[in-house]
């Protein structure tokens, strides 16, 4: 009776799992897409940033999501499963778009024109736009970065020279001495410049008279001059046509001297060493400096788009003990062949340390010297970070497990929707130490079933287990990754 009732909780607790992960995965995994449609596929030149399993939208909402992506005739051959409901016509576009300033992608579609030909299951998308990537906006700035050392160059050779360094050192104190006497003659001449100024305006009061014929001069010349443009018209030029070319004239006249102005003003100033330019025209380590952020950008912001942040949520249930045993998993993947997994588990058997006593003893009931050995089970979480390096379809692990020292082996098959993998923990705490192997499959996009064996080398601990798992890419957290990583070496 009792192994009824215990198989029928069991069977209870594998549906229960089964509906609330399957609720959880129609919540959570928005990448999803639908598989109830139809796969069309594009070729591109550059796929960078384009992940398996990653959105494909439509005027900003979801339609479907990027099936495989795999290299065909040199070019990337993307997969995009679409929903049934989103029809595509003959002259339909797919676009990578920037959704970030970190490198981040997704693919948009273009219905196209509406009474052409409907694509179908297995067609092509012929028309592809290509977006601009980080790596061209790199590329531009190092360019520019070479042109301005160039330019900083010459300008070193012309004025970062030590003719040129003492040339401006006594043009400075040139100046310095004329103001300086400028100075002097203004406090000494200052009765004489206010006498000048009171003449000045008395010759402009009694001058008056004078302003008025001028004035009747300009008169004059204004009347000669359209008695110039009434010649000219009648002789077949136009009066408006003469006015523009003179116009022109003066406006071409007072562009020309703005410009050779600022050249000037410019050049000055760049031989001087202001602004900017001056400065890096004087300051080779200023150029290095630039040059080095300009580099380390580079690399910091190519590193992030290539990043891969893979969340896992898992929970097992143990038949033996009876209990359920959860997982909360981070794996960051900077490369395809190897990634950094950071865990957090509840284990309801808690974390278990042994201690060791020796005690001399002056009890006559007791021996004189004997030994005590301790075992402490605390209900705490467990952690791990282990780094990973993959080699064909095998993947190698070792750091912590389960906080622990441990290593582990991983076989991926079937276009990595199968794996067995195996870990070896527990050195220490546990005699022997902890083995335990476990297969899953991926029989829904995201969602695992796992069957394993835990602790095989132990009796009194061996247990078997049942459980699924939820794994999907969040792409928003790997925008998250680089502040949380600023914050915690502020903390």
């Amino acid at each position: 009776m009792n192994r009824i009732s215990t198989a029928a909780r069991v069977g209870a607790f594998v549906v229960v799992m089964t509906g609330a992960a399957i609720y959880v995965y129609r919540y959570v995994s928005e990448q999803a897409g639908g598989q109830d449609g139809y796969t069309v596929y594009c070729l591109m030149k550059d796929a960078q940033g384009v992940a398996r399993h990653s959105q494909v939208k439509m005027a900003g909402i979801p339609i479907g999501n990027v099936k495989s992506v795999r290299l065909e005739g040199g070019v990337a051959r993307v997969d995009i499963t679409v929903d049934k409901n989103v029809p595509l016509y003959d002259d339909a576009s797919v676009s990578k778009v920037t959704s970030s300033l970190l490198g981040e992608y997704y693919l948009g579609l273009a219905a196209g024109t509406e009474g052409k030909r409907v694509l179908g299951d297995g067609d092509q998308v012929r028309f592809v736009t290509e977006a601009t990537t980080t790596d061209d906006i790199m590329k531009d700035l190092s360019e520019i970065a070479a042109d301005v050392k160039k330019v900083t160059g010459a300008l070193a050779k012309s004025v970062g020279t030590p003719k040129g360094e003492d040339e401006i050192r006594e043009t400075l104190a040139n100046l310095a001495q004329i103001t300086d006497n400028l100075n002097k003659i203004v406090a000494e001449n200052r009765q004489t410049i206010r006498s000048v100024l009171v003449n000045v305006e008395n010759i402009t009061k009694k001058g008056e008279p004078e302003i008025d014929r001028i004035l009747q001069n300009v008169r004059v010349v204004t009347q000669d001059v359209r008695d110039l443009v009434a010649r000219s018209e009648a002789d077949g030029v136009e009066a408006g046509e003469l006015r523009q070319i003179v116009e022109k004239v003066n406006r071409s006249t007072s562009s020309l001297e703005s410009a050779l102005a600022n050249i000037d003003t410019v050049t000055q100033r760049l031989e001087s060493g202001e602004g900017t330019l001056g400065r890096l025209s004087k300051d080779e380590t200023l150029i290095d400096e630039v040059q080095g952020v300009v580099e380390g950008a580079n690399e910091f912001v190519s590193g992030i788009s290539r990043l891969q942040t893979l969340v896992e949520l898992r929970s097992e249930y143990q038949f033996l003990a009876s209990t359920t045993k959860s997982y909360v998993k981070l794996r960051l993947q900077p490369r395809e062949d190897k990634y950094y997994l950071i865990e957090l588990i509840s284990d309801p058997k808690g974390y278990t340390t042994y201690e060791q006593i020796d005690i001399d003893s002056t009890n006559p009931n007791d021996p004189p010297h004997y030994r005590e050995v301790r075992t402490t089970t605390r209900n705490q979480f467990r952690f791990s970070f282990e780094f990973a390096k993959s080699v064909g379809p095998f993947t190698g692990r070792f750091g912590i497990i389960e906080s622990t020292g441990g290593v582990g082996l991983d076989l991926l098959l079937l276009d990595d929707r199968f794996e067995l993998s195996q870990d070896i923990f527990g050195f220490g705490e546990f005699v022997p130490f902890r083995y335990r192997v476990h297969v899953g499959y991926e029989f829904v996009n995201h969602l695992w079933l796992l069957a394993g064996v835990d602790d095989i080398l132990s009796e009194d601990r061996r247990d078997y287990f049942l459980g699924l798992s939820l794994r999907y890419n969040d792409q928003d957290l790997r925008a998250i990754v680089p502040l949380a990583g600023s914050a915690a070496g502020a903390m």
